[in-house]
């Protein structure tokens, strides 16, 4: 089970840096570095709800599933 997530895509999109993003949502920047890179386990849904809130998307355009 691959889970991608996209949220590079919707930034640039949006036209938004992740720093703008972090300052927006209220969270550290190397965190939404980490969130973009693939690189977490998990993501808090209230974390989620406000990058959807700001980026004006739904989840299902943040992360994607990829079979193996």
């Amino acid at each position: 089970m691959a889970i991608i997530v996209r949220l590079d895509v919707m930034l640039a999109k949006r036209k938004m840096t992740s720093r703008e993003l972090a300052a927006r949502i209220g969270i550290a920047e190397q965190n939404v570095s980490t969130l973009k890179s693939g690189r977490v386990r998990g993501v808090r849904f209230a974390t989620l709800d406000a990058i959807c809130q700001v980026l004006d998307c739904q989840p299902g355009d943040l992360l994607e599933y990829e079979a193996d």
